[in-house]
């Protein structure tokens, strides 16, 4: 037996504490009593197959746990963050989700997930007219992430077998974004292109997405200023 204290990820207080044989069954037995685990510290947490069901994880620090398989049925998570989490076949039927952070969580064969609940980006399905999007590139048009395509202004694009599965994060398409990701991952010499595409032309939203997006169509429209969204300051080189 070994002891364990779930504790608040900004306060450190100890929100619940038992001696029991693994992290996974302290946090079960927490649950079962009633106790608040809302802003807990789980991060990177063993929880797969766990009975999370009706759990108050309001705000809570779940990032790279591994809750594979885990019953969430009911459970609070909005506000959570579930950012790179392992959410393979687990259960989230009437989970709250609002505002929970799934970038990059694995969503495959997870059950209950409310996308519109949790995917702002859904929207783009109701535009009716033409809609721009923004392409991260290297200096010479190649997406620096499993690209294969060299992107040039004016020209159009298609991935006919652009990957539709809404459960994954990155997968075969024309992969474009909103320009926030675009500035969060660019790197000196980088480009960021504009591409227009419309509603019928999106493969892809993921659920939960931080911002990224699959079309199976594109052109390309433009290119952002890089001084003028402050990516690059005045007395920098422009590659």
């Amino acid at each position: 037996m070994a002891k364990f204290e779930i504790k608040h990820r900004w306060t450190g207080e100890v929100l619940f504490e038992i001696e029991i044989g693994s992290l996974r069954l302290a946090v079960e037995a927490a649950v079962k009593s009633g106790a608040d685990l809302s802003g807990a510290d789980l991060s990177g947490a063993n929880l797969s197959g766990a009975d999370l069901s009706r759990a108050n994880l309001y705000g809570a620090d779940l990032s790279r746990a591994d809750l594979s398989g885990a019953n969430l049925y009911g459970a609070d998570l909005s506000r959570a963050d579930l950012s790179g989490a392992n959410l393979y076949g687990a259960n989230l039927y009437g989970a709250d989700l609002y505002r929970a952070d799934l970038s990059g969580a694995n969503l495959y064969g997870a059950r209950g997930v409310d996308r519109y609940r949790s995917t702002p980006l859904m929207m783009l399905l109701d535009q009716t007219g033409p809609i721009r999007a923004y392409k991260l590139v290297k200096e010479n048009g190649l997406a620096p992430f499993n690209g294969g395509i060299i992107y040039e202004v004016g020209k159009s694009y298609e991935v006919a077998d652009a990957n539709t599965d809404e459960t994954e994060h990155c997968a075969a398409g024309i992969n474009v974004a909103t320009l926030d990701w675009c500035i969060k991952n660019y790197k000196k010499g980088w480009r960021i292109l504009v591409l227009e595409f419309t509603a019928k032309d999106i493969a892809a939203i993921p659920i939960g997405t931080d911002g990224k997006f699959r079309l199976f169509r594109a052109k390309v429209v433009g290119e952002k200023d890089l001084r003028e969204i402050g990516v690059i300051k005045d007395e920098e080189k422009v590659t």
